[in-house]
């Protein structure tokens, strides 16, 4: 292949193409790369040109190198852990999934206000008082890392007490608390990937390049009005998501009877 010549510097064009080779097949998952001089003949490039490419893919998650043998495009295992994002219900009582999961430290309890961000999901104007609720949990089978955020309206807390007195109740003891009150739950979930904030990385412990999965968990109550906010946030290596799907619900995922 003849010499590369795209914009940036030389390194980030070797390493763009070297990366599309892999998206295209040329690589494929578990095949070695080209060796150091079969890749500076083939782009034409010097030996730290070609390293810095390889050290790139490397940060980005895409290839491996074994020591005295080269490099290695990486596979696509199956993440360690399964999440199942459904909330099962016994009784009067509900389970989520993160139950089992041990908290890394007590949960930090503040006061804050809606943004742009919450506001509409809780169907509530920007500046409305809400109890903020931060978690770090571990997975005591895998020890994948979660971040766990729970947002109370005040007016919801108003209109289940043990919310107003106890807001960092475990999330099982909030929807029985909104239950109790008479509301009939449901909920519905978004999900995004995304590149991690510094102080996720750290919380999470994420090696470089690995994207978070972001979900924002809406319960809701009688005449389906939004009653509180979650979000959770993982490793998008470590863990993947499955869930339920009812046909009698195409609004939310409803709470399934054990």
């Amino acid at each position: 292949m003849a010499g590369i010549e795209r914009p940036g510097p030389l390194y980030q064009q070797v390493a763009a193409a070297i990366r599309q080779g892999i998206a295209d097949g040329d690589f494929p998952p578990g095949s070695p790369l080209p060796s150091e001089a079969q890749l500076i003949e083939r782009y034409e490039v010097s030996r730290p040109t070609v390293r810095n490419a390889i050290a790139a893919l490397r940060s980005e998650g895409l290839i491996e190198v074994r020591h005295g043998k080269g490099s290695f495009v990486k596979g696509t295992p199956t993440p360690p852990l399964t999440i199942e994002r459904t909330v099962t219900r016994s009784g009067k009582g509900y389970a989520p999934e993160l139950a089992e999961w041990t908290q890394v430290h007590e949960p930090t309890v503040y006061r804050t206000t809606t943004t742009d961000t919450t506001g509409p999901l809780l169907k509530l104007s920007d500046g409305e008082a809400l109890f903020g609720i931060d978690r770090v949990l571990i997975d005591p089978n895998t020890g994948t890392r979660a971040l766990h955020r729970l947002w109370i309206p005040f007016a919801t807390a108003d209109s289940a007490p043990p919310l107003a007195e106890a807001p960092d109740s475990a999330p099982e003891e909030v929807y029985a608390a909104l239950a109790a009150a008479g509301h009939e739950l449901a909920w519905s979930e978004t999900v995004r990937a995304r590149m991690p904030q510094a102080d996720e990385r750290s919380a999470l412990d994420l090696p470089d390049a690995t994207p978070v999965i972001h979900t924002m968990r809406v319960t809701h109550g009688t005449d389906y009005q939004p009653l509180i906010l979650e979000e959770l946030r993982t490793s998008g290596s470590q863990a993947q998501l499955t869930y339920r799907t009812t046909a009698d619900s195409p609004r939310a995922l409803r709470a399934v009877p054990n």
